[in-house]
């Protein structure tokens, strides 16, 4: 998976940019080692990505992706809560019901989404980890359950955002929002990650302003780089008793940092309750 840098502008598919998310940028996106015999198998999303950018519809080179279409306003009368506010532990059958799903939130479709690689990247300062767990789609402490979901714009496709649900406990839950705010304060001014596929820069890290849901509610940017271009990774977390539900976009296609609708948190807050 590569993206060009002809001129001034970037371009990928929707597809690669959840690649990205689920594998990490060294290991989706050939950063370090050039060979491709230690790397881990790329999910689906991956291979997508390439038959896209080989399709002769194919629009080209776009400087910004497209702004996003207007969001709803209130969550769907429709979406009823499973119970997890109180703190229970659900199963991974109980959070693939949990997870948002096609028509809970009108302007996103979902799709089921292959969980990360066995093994991902490591932080070079341990008080970077919990960082790195998020950008490996594990989130620490370790989840007793997990499912992974892909989200696309229903009109256009875009944008592509990755849903992971997990299940910690209620004191598990808490711990890792405590963990990652101070993640978040102490590597401020970046961080260096390597894995089995090479390594990664991340030149910046800070906190981002977002609609409180559920119990807890923590958003942030990663800056990375992606072939000698700064890549904004965002991340909105929310924690309902002991589930927590990461939302993780990247922009690939310039340097804004991308949207994630708040609609989305509210619902999947909603539908936990």
């Amino acid at each position: 998976m590569r993206t060009r840098t002809t001129g001034t502008s970037r371009r990928t598919s929707a597809a690669a940019a959840v690649a990205v998310l689920v594998l990490g940028l060294a290991t989706a996106c050939g950063a370090g080692d050039s060979g491709d015999g230690d790397k881990p198998a790329k999910p689906d999303a991956a291979a997508d990505a390439t038959a896209e950018a080989n399709d002769p519809k194919d629009p080209g080179q776009v400087s910004e992706p497209p702004a996003l279409e207007e969001q709803p306003k209130t969550i769907d009368p429709k979406v009823k809560g499973v119970g997890a506010g109180g703190g229970k532990e659900l199963t991974e059958t109980e959070l693939a019901a949990a997870v948002l799903a096609t028509g809970d939130v009108s302007t996103f479709k979902v799709d089921p989404m292959d969980g990360p690689p066995a093994q991902g990247e490591n932080a070079d300062d341990p008080a970077c980890a919990p960082l790195t767990a998020m950008i490996n789609g594990k989130p620490e402490p370790v989840a007793s359950a997990a499912v992974y979901r892909q989200l696309l714009g229903a009109r256009t496709g875009r944008p592509a955002i990755s849903e992971f649900l997990t299940t910690h406990g209620t004191q598990g839950a808490v711990s890792l929002l405590s963990r990652l705010g101070d993640a978040v304060k102490a590597c401020e001014d970046g961080f260096k990650g390597s894995g089995a596929g090479g390594s990664s820069t991340y030149s910046a890290v800070k906190r981002i302003d977002v609609p409180k849901a559920g119990d807890d509610t923590l958003a942030y940017q990663v800056t990375g780089d992606f072939e000698g271009d700064p890549v904004p990774l965002v991340f909105h977390v929310v924690r309902v008793g002991g589930t927590v539900a990461t939302f993780y976009t990247a922009n690939l296609e310039g340097t804004a940092t991308p949207e994630i609708p708040s609609i989305l948190l509210a619902t999947q807050a909603a539908k936990l309750k």
